[in-house]
């Protein structure tokens, strides 16, 4: 009798606990740039943060390299992050330049990829740096809905999750492209003329919606889709609300940008799935 009353509460016990068990079995994709689409996961794209200044005459040989990315692939994301005695200068940039250079003076130029990772000097040279962080599959994705009219920014980050994630954080910038101002150039790129005269300064960062570290993310399940909305009145920095446009993007616990999305003002996206 107690043989039997063991194998009883063994096999019980073996039936609760896999009842119980709910991990979901999840087969994580090839994130490689080579990698072929496959159906039902994300483009995953790059976040370029270049630290830049009108004033840095160096500064557009990381122009011209982002250039060059754009002419390979359309999966990058880029942002401009003016600092110092400079028109479009941010002035949150403090938490930003203690996360990717706590020790040391922010000597532009500086460029960032996917926030944390150094893009090689030279950076024309190492184009293809970038496109390696590119894809056509990851498991998360970011889709922006926006207004902007009568002096007001409404705007939906709507992110999708066919993984469980945790720890994550969401930054939203707000940008404005088809700034006019001259570029000091210390390079031979641009016809080596300087300063160039009225250059076209294009995704400024004017303004982070969010704590520009990353404000945190819950609900991001397995199958599970979550929107952060935003509404404010037209910063007084803006020069021409035409221009707007945005970026926002998901880091890991790590700092790392897992995927970004890039978005013009007055646009309504879908989710980038593939079939």
């Amino acid at each position: 009798m107690k043989k039997v009353y063991l194998l009883s509460l063994l096999i019980c016990s073996f039936l609760f606990l896999s009842c119980s068990d709910t991990n979901v079995v999840e087969n994580k994709p090839d994130q490689s740039s080579a990698a072929p689409p496959i159906s039902g996961n994300f483009k995953k794209r790059v976040l370029i943060e270049d630290y830049t200044g009108t004033w840095c005459g160096n500064c557009t040989r990381v122009s011209h390299a982002i250039e060059e990315v754009k002419l390979q692939t359309d999966k990058a994301v880029t942002v401009a992050i003016h600092n110092g005695n400079d028109p479009y200068h941010f002035d949150g940039i403090a938490p930003l330049k203690n996360l990717i250079l706590p020790n040391s003076p922010l000597a532009l130029p500086v460029s960032r990829l996917n926030r944390m990772t150094v893009w090689t000097f030279p950076e024309v040279t190492n184009v293809q740096q970038a496109i390696d962080l590119t894809g056509n599959n990851t498991t998360l994705g970011l889709a922006l809905n926006s207004t902007v009219s009568i002096g007001t920014i409404n705007l939906d980050v709507n992110m999708k999750f066919i993984q469980n994630y945790t720890d994550l954080k969401l930054v939203v910038y707000l940008l404005e492209d088809k700034l006019i101002y001259n570029q000091r150039n210390y390079t031979n790129y641009y016809n080596g003329v300087n300063p160039i005269v009225n250059y076209e300064h294009n995704h400024v960062l004017r303004s982070s919606l969010t704590n520009i570290l990353g404000d945190e993310v819950t609900g991001t399940n397995y199958g599970s889709t979550v929107t952060k909305s935003f509404s404010l009145p037209i910063p007084a920095n803006i020069a021409n609300s035409a221009n707007i446009s945005f970026a926002a993007f998901l880091v890991g616990s790590d700092n790392k940008v897992l995927n970004a999305r890039a978005s013009l003002a007055n646009e309504n996206q879908s989710f980038e799935v593939n079939p």
